[in-house]
């Protein structure tokens, strides 16, 4: 024996239970985590305009981009990428975006931030309709 105590099992165990969570928390909240995600750096097409409920909105994660549509059939569009950490946000609840990461919450028709830690709205993106589809993004 060396004198020095040894770690106990619970110590351990501990330490790689936090280890793992500790380096997803970094790598998944953007800046200075790696690439990130990102929104719509050219025009993709989201398919059928009528998807999209009047006076409601729909997420389309895949492209982080979020729809709204008023009551008198106009479209908005914003990024789906938190402005506080750079998250991508997957949830909608009604017309409100929910991130995932530190709970920021979002009005999806005005891209107004509802809920803190963030404190800047999300960046409005070109939309349009064209032959029942939607199309956002740089260039739309």
């Amino acid at each position: 024996m060396t004198g020095r105590p040894s770690a106990s099992r619970r110590t351990i165990i501990r330490g790689a239970a936090l280890t793992p969570v500790a380096g997803l928390g970094l790598a998944a909240c953007g800046p200075g985590g790696g690439a990130g995600p990102s929104a719509p750096t050219a025009p993709v097409d989201l398919g059928a305009e009528s998807a999209i409920p009047k006076g409601g909105a729909k997420l389309y994660r895949d492209h982080n981009v979020v729809v709204s549509k008023d009551a008198s059939g106009a479209l908005k569009a914003f990024s789906s990428i938190c402005t506080h950490a750079g998250c991508a946000i997957n949830k909608l609840q009604g017309t409100t975006l929910v991130c995932p990461c530190h709970g920021s919450e979002f009005d999806a028709t005005t891209g107004e931030v509802v809920r803190s830690p963030a404190t800047q709205p999300l960046a409005e993106l070109p939309v349009h309709a064209k032959g029942g589809k939607v199309v956002a993004g740089p260039g739309a």
